[in-house]
């Protein structure tokens, strides 16, 4: 069986560089790190660890002094994303301290219908945001591209999101695996560059 070599990516193709930023000059969005994902019908493969590794980017920023930005998606009284109830609300292990923004959206791309381009300027965010959270495939994909298209350049730390497997059209059920591959190859053949771990932006 014959195999297809790689494409360049559109990045590549677009001259658009793909080296990791360095997190002492970054702002850090941790998007929709909800105990929706933790358990129940939302519950997403991988998640635990994933919070493991967003909780420790975000002492890593916090050492730092960087500007952080935490995200939260408001689904409505009732729903697995209720804010107002323990299944919608932020994490404990990556809870927002004092003076740390809380913004609230309404669908994928954070930015969408949101303060928090203005929220990034207020904090004086250069172009480089460092991105964590959940669902890879979902948030963090628009997200990604919602940065992309208004000039910032964004960085997902892959160990740092989690998502879950679903049903493919018109085929078999697709791995949590195989999506969240899928979903960081997307990021990275445009919208931004994908660092493996928090590591290899405090390195």
């Amino acid at each position: 069986m014959s195999t297809v070599a790689p494409s360049a990516t559109l990045r590549e193709v677009s001259g658009l560089g793909d080296q990791l930023p360095r997190l002492a000059e970054a702002t850090v969005v941790l998007i929709d790190f909800q105990n929706t994902y933790r358990t129940g019908v939302m519950a997403l493969t991988g998640a635990e660890e994933a919070l493991a590794a967003g909780a420790r980017l975000l002492a890593a920023a916090r050492e730092l002094g960087r500007p952080i930005v935490h995200i939260v998606n408001d689904g409505g009284e009732g729903t697995p994303y209720d804010i107002r109830a323990e299944i919608g609300s932020i994490s404990a292990e990556v809870a927002p301290r004092a003076g740390e923004p809380v913004v609230v959206k309404q669908v994928p791309n954070a930015f969408f219908g949101t303060e928090l381009e203005q929220t990034l300027k207020d904090l004086g965010a250069g172009p480089e945001l460092v991105l964590a959270g959940f669902m890879t495939h979902m948030c963090v994909t628009f997200t990604a591209q919602g940065a992309f298209n208004l000039g910032y350049r964004p960085t997902v730390v892959a160990e740092a999101t989690a998502t879950r497997a679903l049903p493919a059209p018109g085929g078999p059920a697709l791995s949590a695996a195989a999506l969240q591959a899928a979903a960081l190859t997307t990021i990275a053949d445009l919208f931004g560059v994908v660092a493996p771990t928090v590591d290899d932006l405090t390195a």
